[in-house]
């Protein structure tokens, strides 16, 4: 058995274009933009939620919680990290309260579609309630009732998992996130 440990994927630098975009409004929480992260020309492109923190307070790069959990699942099941590229509904981490329908509509068409558009991935992995609902543009949809099966939305071959840090507050669900990236391993090969 081979060991396993997290370490930080580099990160896609986001594109000059949209570096000072202000439409959202998450960039008044001063916040940056992260695009993704990991293999921009992967065949796999997992959409979270938003970005979690990739620094310390005093600036020191880590691997949050979230990264450790989908990482080692990813490890488990044999799936190679160049397969993979991490992006974000919200490309920017919010830390206070905002307007979240509004903001997620305006970051879905403005940033994630162009990059899907641009990227071309194979795969969809929409991992957390709130990217599988924006995503799938349905509020009524959710993890458990979608998760094991593919998915047609917006011409990409999609499914879903729960996201790494629900996994991670339940472990019960870890070998769940395993049968389902299993999934994805499968119809990558």
């Amino acid at each position: 058995m081979t060991s396993f440990c997290p370490i930080i994927w580099p990160e896609d630098p986001t594109p000059a274009s949209e570096r000072n975009c202000e439409e959202c409004g998450l960039y008044k929480q001063g916040t940056r933009m992260v695009f993704g992260e990991g293999n921009p020309n992967a065949p796999i492109m997992v959409i979270l939620d938003n970005p979690g923190a990739r620094e310390d307070r005093e600036g020191n790069a880590y691997v949050c919680g979230t990264r450790q959990t989908l990482q080692q699942a990813v490890h488990e099941v044999g799936l190679d990290k160049e397969l993979i590229y991490v992006t974000y509904i919200l490309k920017r981490r919010p830390i206070r309260k905002y307007d979240k329908e509004r903001t997620r509509e305006i970051c879905m068409h403005r940033h994630l579609d162009e990059q899907l558009k641009r990227q071309k991935p194979k795969i969809l992995l929409c991992m957390g309630n709130v990217a599988v609902q924006s995503f799938f543009e349905n509020a009524e949809v959710d993890v458990k009732g979608l998760r094991g099966s593919w998915h047609d939305v917006k011409g990409y071959q999609t499914t879903v998992a729960y996201h790494p840090l629900a996994v991670r507050r339940r472990p019960n669900l870890y070998g769940l996130l395993v049968e389902d990236l299993t999934l994805v391993k499968a119809a990558i090969q």
